[in-house]
């Protein structure tokens, strides 16, 4: 088992601040080389307190405003408009930054890429669903048109 302190939030493991417990395979192969974590070490207290504050700084508050930011997400889909080929692929990937961009350009607030959770690679132009983590108790179901443009 190995102790780490995660820098970002990793579903169904915890949020940026947390110390976990996870199989040494884990972290060495996935939590570490992708920055989702950092060793556990007796002078990394501080890091902890530094990362909860910034968790706090960027999550809503209460319970009913990340439920009334839920309803206008859920309202309308979001249109994300991207470069793709003559057979309607992407040149590349939608990311959850790009995600997040669309919504703000919307007009539906702005979110922050981290609580963006893409089930699958969106890889052509369609319509997609994702998912975003408002606060523990609160997640919206965000409808996405991906279209392209030449």
């Amino acid at each position: 088992m190995a102790k780490l302190i995660l820098t970002q939030e990793v579903t169904g493991l915890g949020a940026s601040g947390d110390v976990v417990d996870v199989k040494s395979g884990y972290a060495r192969n996935y939590l570490l080389p992708r920055g989702f974590a950092l060793a556990w070490t007796k002078g990394g207290e501080k890091d902890v307190e530094r990362l909860r504050s910034a968790r706090k700084a960027r999550e809503i508050a209460t319970v009913e405003e990340a439920q009334a930011v839920a309803n206008k997400l859920q309202s309308a889909p979001v249109k994300i408009t991207v470069k793709t080929g003559d057979s309607g692929r992407l040149f590349g990937t939608v990311g959850s930054a790009q995600i997040a961009d669309a919504v703000e350009a919307s007009g539906l607030g702005s979110i922050d890429k981290r609580t963006v959770e893409i089930p699958s690679r969106i890889k052509a132009v369609g319509n997609y669903t994702a998912t975003v983590r408002l606060h523990a108790d609160v997640s919206a179901t965000l409808d996405l048109q991906v279209v392209g443009s030449k």
